[in-house]
């Protein structure tokens, strides 16, 4: 593992946790897309607003980080870690999340793709909040 590769996951999961917007998305590339299972194709900007707006508090435990590159070359950092979420009304919607980061010459993420079960998760998330992405794309 490379120190650009520690420092980029490090600060990604400390603005996590600490829901600072403008550290988070100085990480990414202009135009990243994030593609989250709640949330749907997002530009980075919006998610991480609407996630720290839906997040009362996160706790953060890294399990692994691994390095290598997609089928057409591009850089790409995988990070594993448990998430530890709290909705805004206190209600626990913690899971295990692998996030996989494209990132540009410059080492900024381009696309971050979360993978993760929502089996758990989703059922507080849409009481909490109303919808999730899919609803609202069935009902366009």
């Amino acid at each position: 593992m490379n120190s650009a590769t520690d420092d980029l996951v490090a600060k990604y999961l400390d603005a996590l946790h600490s829901a600072d917007l403008d550290a988070i998305v100085s990480l990414f590339a202009p135009g990243a897309v994030v593609h989250s299972p709640l949330y749907g194709p997002t530009p980075a900007p919006e998610f991480y607003r609407a996630l720290f707006i839906d997040t009362a508090s996160a706790e953060l435990t890294s399990k692994g980080v691994a390095e290598g590159r997609t089928s057409a070359g591009t850089r790409l950092v995988t990070f594993w870690f448990h998430f530890d979420w709290r909705l805004p009304s206190g209600v626990a919607a913690p899971f295990d999340v692998v996030d996989v980061a494209e990132l540009d010459d410059h080492g900024r993420i381009t696309t971050l793709s979360i993978v993760y079960d929502t089996v758990d998760v989703r059922p507080a998330f849409e009481r909490e909040t109303g919808s999730s992405w899919r609803s609202t794309e069935q009902d366009r």
